[in-house]
This record gives structure tokens, sequence and C-alpha cells, in this order.
């Protein structure tokens, strides 16, 4: 069963964690990892570059727009990116990210 990736920078790996760890505390993703990249982009006129962290959140296709809501809800940044992926991977795998994305009983 095919899942999600999000794609989320941030200032800050301190950043990119309180997100990740909440969305994990909330049991909205299975898993955070997170890059360090360098990002360009225009801002008020200006080219601007600086070192960035992205989160890379995996969770079940029937949470997308949860996420997206906690995620918007969440980041910092005024206009954050949110991009996501609809991707595949071996059986098993996609079998936990349902698993771990499900609310537990005593949340409901």
């Amino acid at each position: 069963m095919p899942f999600l990736v999000f794609y989320v920078p941030h200032a800050s790996l301190e950043q990119a964690q309180l997100l990740g760890n909440q969305l994990l505390s909330e049991r909205l993703i299975a898993c955070a990892n997170y890059f360090p990249i360098e990002s360009a982009y225009h801002w008020q006129g200006q080219i601007e570059a600086e070192a960035e962290y992205v989160s890379v959140l995996k969770t079940s296709i029937r949470q997308e727009s949860t996420v997206e809501a906690r995620i918007q809800a969440l980041h910092p940044y005024a206009t954050p990116c949110i991009t996501r992926w609809e991707v595949r991977a071996n059986a098993d795998y996609e079998a936990w990210i349902e698993k771990e994305t499900q609310i537990a009983p005593s949340k409901l």
C-alpha cells in the first residue's frame, strides 16, 4: 500500500526535531529523518541563501490532510514549504507505516 513522504525545510535542526517529535507523539507520522541542506530563493526582492534542515516525514495516505494542517499550524515560517510524494516500499515497511499512524484506542 503506498504511503506519503513529506518534505519540509526548517531554519534549524532543533525546529525540525520539534515538529517531527510533535507529529510522532500525535501518531500522525511513523518516522522522521533530518538532513542539512543549502537553500537559495527569492525573498523580498533579493536572492537569499542559507543553511536549513529538511525533515522527511513518512505517513499513511489517510493522514495527508491532518499532517499538512499540523505542519502549517506548528511551523514558524510565514510560508513553509510543505511538499509530499506518494511512494512505495517493501511490503513489511508499508505495513509498519500503516500500523504506526493509527490512532491508539485510548486516544479516540
